[in-house]
C-alpha cells in the first residue's frame, strides 16, 4: 500500500489469548482453583479503522517508516521512527506513527512500546473509546500471558474505565489482580462482572461465581457469604449448596443450635456429605434427639450410611430407646422451662409432627426462650410442614448473629 496524503489507516490490535485452565473443587469449602475464562483479542485489518489524513510535510517519512515496518526491517525501525515523529505536526500524523509503532512492537514482541503505542492512539483521541478499549485489553492479555500482573491490571483497568460494562475486561482484571495476590481485591471485580452481566440482562457463568466464592473466601472477606448466597440463589445444585453452608459456617461460627439448623439444610437439599451426616448425627445425640437421629439414618437419601463415619454414630444411635408423640404430649404438659419445652418441640420436629413442634416452641417462647432461635426452629418447622408462606414470615423475623441462618433458609424457600 502507498501511504499519500490521503491513505486511510486502519487500527491495529495486539493478539493476546490467555490459556484456560481447570482443576478441583472442595466439598466443605470454595474450590481453590476453578476453570479461568479465555480472553482473546482479534486483529481489526487495515482500511477497516478511522480514516486519517497524513500531512503534506510528514508523508515521505511516513512512507519510509510504513516501508520498514512492513519489512519488518528492526534494525531500521527506530531511526525511521524518530525521523517521523521528527515531522509529525497533526494528530493524524501521531495516529499514523502510533499505529505504525504498534505493528512493529508486536512483531518485536516489544511488551513495552505495544504498550506505549497504545497510549499513543488512545491520546490521539481519533479513534473511539470502544475500539481504544478493545486495544487496551489486547494490550492487556499481551502482560497477562507474559505473567507481568501489575502491568496487565493496569491495561485492563483502562478498558474498564472506557466500557464498564466490559465483562471480558473485568474477568480479566480479576484474574491480573489475583496474579499480584491480591485476592479479596480481585472478589470484589468478580462481583462487578457480575453486575456488570446483570445490568446487561444476562445471567453470569457459574465459574464466574466459583471463582469470585473462591478467592472471596481465601480472602476472609466478608463479601464471601454473600457471594455464595448469590451463587447458589443463581445455580442452585448440592455442590453449591454444601460449599455455600460450608463457607457460612467457616467464616461466621453459628452456635450449635444454628449449626444444627443448617445441617438440617443440608440434608433437605441433597448436599450432605457422609461426613456431614455423621457430623449431623452427632449433634442430634449431643442433645439427646435419638429420635430425629434414628429417622434419619431410616431414611439417608443418597448418604451411604455404611461409609465409616457414619457407621460409627449409627451403631450407637441404634440401641437408645425410642420416644412417643404420646410420651413427648405428656411431658410438654409437665416440663415447666423454656429450654425443656424447646427440646420436646424438636423432639416433636424428629417424629416429623410438625404443628406439635411449633407449639413446643411457641410454648418455650412464652417462657422466655431465645425468640430468634424460637422463630428460625418454627420456620425450619413450617417450611418442613410445607407451609411457605409461614416458614418465610417465622424466618424474616430472625435477626442478629441468627439472621444469616434464616437467609439461607428463604434462599431455599425462594427455591422451591
Amino acid at each position: 500500500m502507498k501511504l499519500t496524503s490521503s491513505t486511510a489507516v486502519g487500527l491495529l490490535f495486539a493478539v493476546a489469548a490467555v490459556p484456560a485452565s481447570s482443576q478441583g473443587y472442595g466439598q466443605s469449602r470454595p474450590a481453590q482453583n476453578v476453570p479461568q475464562p479465555t480472553q482473546t483479542e482479534t486483529p481489526v485489518p487495515e482500511g477497516q479503522g478511522p480514516v486519517v489524513r497524513a500531512s503534506a510535510k510528514a508523508v515521505k517519512a511516513l512512507q519510509e517508516l510504513q516501508k520498514a515496518v512492513q519489512a519488518n526491517d528492526r534494525a531500521s525501525i527506530p531511526a525511521k521512527l524518530a525521523q517521523a515523529q521528527a515531522v509529525a505536526t497533526t494528530r493524524e500524523d501521531r495516529l499514523i506513527i502510533a499505529q505504525l509503532q504498534l505493528k512493529a512492537a508486536a512483531a518485536a514482541n516489544d511488551l513495552p512500546s505495544v504498550s506505549a503505542a497504545a497510549d499513543a492512539i488512545a491520546a490521539s483521541g481519533l479513534v473511539d473509546s470502544g475500539a481504544v478499549a478493545r486495544l487496551y485489553r489486547g494490550v492487556g492479555g499481551s502482560y497477562y500471558n507474559a505473567k507481568q500482573y501489575a502491568l496487565a491490571a493496569a491495561a485492563y483497568e483502562r478498558a474498564v474505565a472506557l466500557n464498564p460494562r466490559d465483562v471480558d475486561a473485568l474477568t480479566m482484571l480479576a484474574e491480573s489482580r489475583n496474579g499480584e495476590g491480591r485476592k479479596a481485591d480481585a472478589a470484589s471485580i468478580f462481583q462487578r462482572s457480575i453486575q456488570a452481566s446483570l445490568a446487561a440482562g444476562q445471567k453470569p457463568k457459574e465459574e464466574v461465581y466459583r471463582r469470585a466464592v473462591a478467592l472471596a473466601y481465601d480472602a476472609k472477606a466478608p463479601s464471601a457469604t454473600e457471594l455464595a448466597r448469590q451463587w447458589v440463589a443463581a445455580y442452585p445444585s448440592p455442590d453449591s449448596w454444601r460449599n455455600s453452608i460450608g463457607i457460612y459456617r467457616n467464616l461466621n461460627r453459628p452456635d450449635a443450635e444454628s449449626g444444627l439448623d443448617l445441617m438440617r439444610l443440608l440434608r433437605v437439599t441433597g448436599a450432605m456429605t457422609p461426613a456431614d451426616f455423621a457430623s449431623y448425627l452427632y449433634a442430634l445425640n449431643a442433645q439427646s434427639n435419638f429420635i430425629e437421629a434414628q429417622n434419619a439414618l431410616a431414611n439417608p437419601g443418597q448418604v451411604n450410611v455404611s461409609s465409616p463415619e457414619v457407621a460409627e454414630i449409627a451403631g450407637a444411635l441404634k440401641a437408645k430407646p425410642k420416644v412417643t408423640a404420646a410420651e413427648l404430649s405428656a411431658a410438654a404438659r409437665s416440663v415447666a422451662t423454656a429450654n425443656g419445652l424447646l427440646r420436646i418441640g424438636d423432639r416433636f420436629y424428629g417424629l416429623g409432627d410438625y404443628a406439635k413442634a411449633v407449639e413446643a416452641y411457641q410454648q418455650a417462647k412464652a417462657k422466655g426462650a431465645d425468640s430468634n432461635l424460637i422463630n428460625e426452629r418454627v420456620g425450619v418447622a413450617l417450611a418442613a410442614a410445607g407451609d411457605k408462606a409461614g416458614a418465610t414470615a417465622a424466618l424474616k423475623s430472625v435477626t442478629g448473629s441468627r439472621a444469616g441462618v434464616a437467609q439461607l433458609w428463604l434462599l431455599y424457600l425462594q427455591q422451591g
